[in-house]
């Protein structure tokens, strides 16, 4: 693995010149495959938590070449944060692994998605199935005062090939549990609601396994000293790979889980637009 660079972040934003370009406030480059940036906030985009908006940069032929990217940062954060894949051959992540604070992206402000609150039925345990970079919705949610006033508990699994894979979302949560604005805007102690179960499939780690196989032989619910997931207490988000989503679907509606979407809330939502 290459040493990686540490962050970089710019005080003085640039103004964008570009049609519904921001400026790039801040990079962080967590594994010579992943990478977190933020940037600034049109005055006028709305969002509620997890969902996604067209991002990218324009190509070679002087067009936007967009992909949809979840927004990572809250609602409520004055910026917008991203978490991405790098693909050397990709024809936008080959470019924008490399940009840096000052640079410019297009973002189209036209946000949707399924992962959200109004999307599922009222419950009291709400999970968050995510790999890889599917994890980026679910740092929006974490950080939304709604999540702990709707849950009892909030269950974070997130499972990646390497531990190195698994440092955002891990630093996120321990940030969580320390954020004074958040427990200024929630209340004292919700941290205490979030539990976090992280897996590996390749590298050594403390725990080993594909979500869905710790599902299936209940080795999840004892490692955590809780009950099986069941339609009337739980609910889910699922956000990762499109086997694993397919996977997922499949695990939850084993348990009884039905697919819920913004017009129809059940007890389980997955998104549908991801990448990596």
């Amino acid at each position: 693995m290459t040493e990686m660079s540490p962050v970089t972040d710019i005080a003085a934003k640039k103004v964008p010149a570009l049609p519904d370009a921001q400026s790039v406030t801040q990079v962080k480059h967590w594994t010579d495959r992943l990478f977190s940036f933020r940037v600034t906030r049109p005055a006028t985009l709305r969002f509620r938590s997890g969902e996604f908006v067209m991002i990218g940069l324009l190509g070679d032929n002087g067009k936007p070449l967009l992909r949809a990217y979840s927004i990572a940062s809250p609602a409520w954060d004055e910026e917008l944060e991203f978490y991405s894949i790098k693909v050397q051959d990709g024809p936008l992540t080959s470019r924008l692994q490399h940009i840096q604070p000052g640079d410019q992206i297009i973002l189209r402000p036209k946000p949707v998605g399924t992962l959200v609150h109004d999307a599922l039925l009222p419950g009291k345990r709400l999970w968050f199935f995510a790999t890889g970079t599917g994890f980026a919705p679910f740092a929006s949610l974490l950080r939304e005062p709604e999540t702990y006033e709707n849950y009892d508990q909030v269950i974070v699994t997130h499972t990646c090939r390497d531990v190195a894979e698994l440092e955002y979302g891990r630093q996120l949560i321990e940030d969580i549990r320390k954020d004074e604005l958040l427990a200024e805007l929630i209340g004292e102690g919700f941290a205490d609601k979030i539990r976090y179960y992280p897996t590996t499939t390749r590298e050594e780690s403390p725990k080993m396994g594909r979500i869905t196989t710790l599902l299936a032989d209940g080795t999840v619910f004892a490692d955590l000293g809780i009950d099986a997931i069941k339609p009337e207490t739980d609910r889910a988000m699922v956000c990762g790979s499109l086997a694993f989503n397919v996977d997922m679907k499949d695990t939850l509606e084993g348990f009884g889980l039905r697919e819920g979407a913004n017009s129809e809330p059940m007890e389980y939502v997955v998104e549908k637009a991801f990448v990596g």
